[in-house]
């Protein structure tokens, strides 16, 4: 399993980016969690396989009809919590 966190920066909040993720995750079966920053910027932590994460990642420059994508970057993690399930948090 790999464990990554990635930084969506773009219009991404406010257009419904997170339920989309949210969608997208359990396409690709990954678990981890998305939430909103302070800065406008959309943070994910996204557990599993490497080619659903990379599967996913693909869907995330898609992102919903209203976003506007301008950047993703990733970093792999060296621990993560043991998410079940992928959800939104606040």
């Amino acid at each position: 399993m790999q464990k990554l966190k990635i930084i969506v920066a773009g219009r991404v909040q406010g257009v419904g980016y997170r339920f989309y993720a949210v969608r997208q995750a359990h396409i690709f079966d990954i678990r981890g969690r998305v939430q909103n920053s302070m800065n406008g910027k959309v943070e994910i932590t996204a557990i599993g396989n490497e080619a659903n994460l990379e599967l996913f990642i693909q869907e995330l420059w898609k992102g919903p009809p209203m976003a506007r994508v301008k950047d993703i970057e990733v970093s792999e993690l060296s621990s993560a919590k043991g998410y079940s399930n992928f959800n939104i948090g606040y």
